[in-house]
């Protein structure tokens, strides 16, 4: 089991990737959304309980409007990681991220799935690839520490090795390079894309979103609007030891088990 904490901060995103998990996109509704006060409370009642690292994800984080500040906050708790596709960076939202310059225990991740323009808008978006180009060194450049994460559909080695050249030049480090497969959920799996994860492929980290707490990142996913609880551990996340309880319950089932039913 892992020691991180995820927090789904919101469904709702500017871009509607191909192979989403959570079939998130512009028209998706904003109820399915955690707060920041609720986001900062999991965190801080979370690292007693050892959950030592947190992780924000969505959806595009930055729709929040107060992510900036829930992100330097949170971070002054437990070292911090914030997924983000790096589209929506206005020198105002630049401007915002300066408290968290130069701080090792905080990183934006970014989504970029190729060195070729085409190839890598035809995945996550039109212009995603210029926008992430222009990002990226702006965050470098004001001290943001920068991850690139890159999702691999049919992506050649030679494909790969360009992407690894241009985050090199950046300055980011191979360390800091992410490259997972398309996970068959959400809409992966609508349109068939992806692969199956076995079970015990995927490490258990506690994940909590506004409907509930999971096994790990990749279970609150939605198909057709409808979200997955095939992996959910608890409906409740109030007080956070209730959910980390059920959490390591669940964790400690044999693999393939259906996690609500075997906390009940």
């Amino acid at each position: 089991m892992g020691d991180r904490l995820w927090l789904y901060a919101t469904y709702h995103c500017n871009l509607r990737c191909s192979y989403c998990l959570t079939e998130s996109g512009p028209r998706i509704r904003r109820r399915r959304e955690l707060g920041g006060d609720e986001m900062l409370r999991a965190v801080r009642e979370g690292a007693p309980l050892g959950l030592r690292r947190a992780g924000v994800t969505g959806g595009e984080v930055f729709m929040l409007p107060d992510m900036p500040a829930v992100l330097a906050e949170m971070a002054a708790v437990v070292p911090t990681t914030a997924l983000t596709n790096a589209t929506l960076f206005t020198d105002r939202l630049l401007g915002g991220l300066e408290p968290l310059a130069g701080n090792d225990g905080f990183a934006l991740q970014v989504s970029l799935d190729s060195a070729e323009a085409d190839h890598n808008d035809r995945l996550r978006g039109p212009r995603n690839f210029a926008r992430v180009c222009d990002a990226v060194p702006a965050l470098r450049k004001r001290g943001i520490r920068v991850r690139i994460a890159t999702t691999v559909d049919d992506q050649t080695p030679a494909d790969l090795a360009r992407l690894c050249e241009l985050h090199r030049g950046w300055g980011i480090p191979d360390s800091d390079h992410v490259i997972r497969p398309v996970v068959r959920r959400g809409r992966a799996a609508v349109r068939g894309m992806g692969v199956e994860p076995a079970a015990g492929d995927i490490l258990p980290e506690l994940t909590i979103t506004a409907e509930g707490a999971f096994l790990d990142p990749f279970a609150p996913t939605v198909r057709r609007g409808v979200t997955d609880v095939d992996r959910r551990v608890s409906a409740e996340t109030v007080p956070m030891i209730a959910a980390v309880e059920a959490f390591l319950a669940a964790a400690a089932a044999p693999p393939g088990a259906d996690a609500e039913r075997n906390i009940r």
